[in-house]
């Protein structure tokens, strides 16, 4: 087997019995690190340590990483124009903050029997939308509602920073 050292030394091709003397020698564990390799390689390092950089890494990846939420708005095949405007900056607020936005028209009755109002009115979402969000999925139907899923378009995300604050008022002079 091929052995490395701790600070990337090569010892070369060595017999398993050799490999594991010069672990005990350093005070060290011997690490299989490829074991397909032709020889196969192990590394001579303190094996504790190594896992715990490892999830000290993991933990920090995992810090920095967003969670996107799947959020839903809610919608009749007939809502008016103002309720769009309303539901569509609702959506836009949501794809700002970095969500997915699921679209979703509820058919009642017998309005089942006109799915393509369903579709226009998505239609009009994602006009609304245009240059803010991008449709991840196509409106599909499923069951008695026609849905879509809107991510944010890549690099207009803002990041989600704290509230901006009206800048303080000027002190008053004293020559008013």
């Amino acid at each position: 087997m091929r052995v490395i050292g701790e600070n990337n030394e090569q010892f070369g091709i060595l017999p398993f019995y050799e490999a594991m003397r010069l672990a005990r020698e350093h005070n060290v564990d011997l690490v299989e690190v490829a074991p397909n390799a032709v020889p196969p390689v192990c590394r001579l390092l303190d094996y504790g340590k190594y896992r715990f950089e490892q999830e000290k890494k993991e933990r920090d990846a995992r810090k920095n990483q967003k969670i996107a939420l799947l959020k839903e708005i809610r919608m009749g095949p007939s809502t008016d124009e103002h309720d769009l405007d309303f539901k569509s900056k609702a959506i836009q607020k949501f794809i700002q903050e970095g969500d997915k936005v699921k679209v979703t028209v509820r058919f009642r009755g017998r309005q089942m029997a006109h799915p393509q109002l369903g579709r226009q009115v998505l239609d009009r979402i994602v006009e609304k939308l245009h240059g803010v969000a991008t449709v991840e999925r196509s409106p599909l139907i499923e069951g008695r509602a026609m849905s879509m899923i809107l991510t944010p378009v890549p690099g207009k995300v803002q990041a989600s920073a704290a509230p901006q604050q009206a800048p303080a008022p000027e002190p008053a002079s004293a020559n008013n």
